[in-house]
């Protein structure tokens, strides 16, 4: 079948980009020394493998002539970065080009099935070579960290927030449009349940739709891995090189967990994916949670009007909203390494002046209405 000259000229550029990536790499390398430089080269090697696959194309078209190829400015500059200043300076860099060829691959019809994991396993490579994702381990091993502590109970509390907020202001605009005890009661009623369900909803759908995104990578991976275990090898051998082991450790240790497939995937979804097939949430679990969180949160200044009436119910939840927001902003500022003191505080100021500004407006829009 005839390749229209477009998706040639697609073919030669897409040649072009892969031995543009190998030179730098292998500028990269002679400005690095020892692991650092041998991984880097096994990644040149690795764009010209990939060079090679865009050639062939072009071949079985009938070119049999390819110019030498020319590097681009941004090579030129960033190899002369890392000449001057050394490897460091351009990883960032290199990483995220890494990152839209990844995409860029997920895109032509032509690239072969193991071409983006590739590049997201050499991005990977490159990340820790630049020793990213080294802080996130600092923080998992040093208790003074706190940006990964506590995730449900994070969640738990942002949630309570979220719908004791969104009630109370729901409250105190209606309240400064009408005194009728049964109305605001309703309102609140109605911001609970309304607030909880799509809450719900919307954390059903996100975690469904994530779950599902990662299903198919996983499967993608799983495919990759019986029809191109020699590919998928190589990819593991260069990232746990990039992670410190020599060239023979990282062999050995590859070449043990591809003996079993179970394993082999899970490891290579970890490496190149950053997941698990173990890692996935449930949807349900996800929307139970953000429904019964916010429905607490929401319930609290709806008691009042269920227990009393006249003006106290109003003045009752607004001091019990105060007294759980002042809770909740220390707990957020214990989570966040901070005041907890002064989280409690801003976190009540902040709610006082929205609070203040939506029984302004509900006074106006009631008084508006009956007109």
């Amino acid at each position: 079948m005839a390749i229209s000259e477009d998706r040639l000229a697609l073919f030669e550029e897409m040649r072009e980009d892969e031995l543009d990536s190998a030179a730098l790499y292998r500028a990269l390398a002679a400005a690095s020394d020892g692991r650092r430089r041998d991984v880097l080269a096994r990644l040149a090697v690795a764009e010209e493998r990939h060079a090679w696959h865009w050639e062939k194309l072009l071949r079985e078209a009938g070119i049999t002539e390819f110019p030498a190829p020319k590097r681009t400015l941004r090579t030129k500059v960033l190899a002369a970065m890392a000449s001057l200043f050394g490897a460091d300076t351009v990883l960032p860099l290199v990483l995220r080009l890494e990152a839209n060829d990844a995409a860029r691959y997920r895109e032509v019809a032509e690239a072969t099935a193991t071409m983006s994991s590739e590049e997201m396993a050499h991005g990977r490579a490159v990340a820790a070579l630049a020793g990213e994702g080294k802080g996130e381990q600092i923080a998992r091993s040093e208790g003074r960290h706190r940006a990964t502590a506590g995730g449900a109970l994070r969640a738990a509390v942002f949630g309570v927030n979220d719908g004791l907020v969104s009630n109370i202001l729901l409250i105190l605009g209606v309240a400064g449009g009408t005194s009728e005890r049964s109305i605001i009661l309703l309102a609140g009623l109605a911001g609970l349940l309304a607030g909880a369900f799509s809450m719900a909803a919307g954390e059903w759908v996100s975690v469904q739709s994530q779950r599902e995104l990662y299903e198919r990578e996983i499967a993608v991976e799983r495919e990759e891995l019986a029809a191109f275990p020699e590919e998928e090898l190589d990819e593991l051998i260069l990232i746990y090189q990039a992670k410190g082991l020599s060239e023979d450790e990282a062999n050995a240790l590859a070449h043990r967990i591809m003996r079993r497939p179970e394993t082999a995937l899970d490891t290579l979804t970890r490496e190149e994916l950053g997941l698990g097939p173990g890692d996935l949430g449930s949807p349900w679990v996800a929307a139970l949670s953000s429904f019964g969180s916010f429905a607490v949160g929401a319930l609290i200044p709806v008691l009042p009007f269920l227990l009393g009436s006249g003006a106290a119910p109003l003045a009752i939840a607004i001091g019990l909203s105060a007294v759980t927001l002042f809770v909740v902003g220390s707990a957020i500022a214990v989570l966040t390494g901070r005041n907890p003191l002064r989280g409690g505080l801003r976190m009540v100021a902040i709610a006082a002046v929205v609070g203040l500004a939506s029984h302004l407006i509900g006074r106006l829009i009631g008084e508006g209405v009956s007109v």
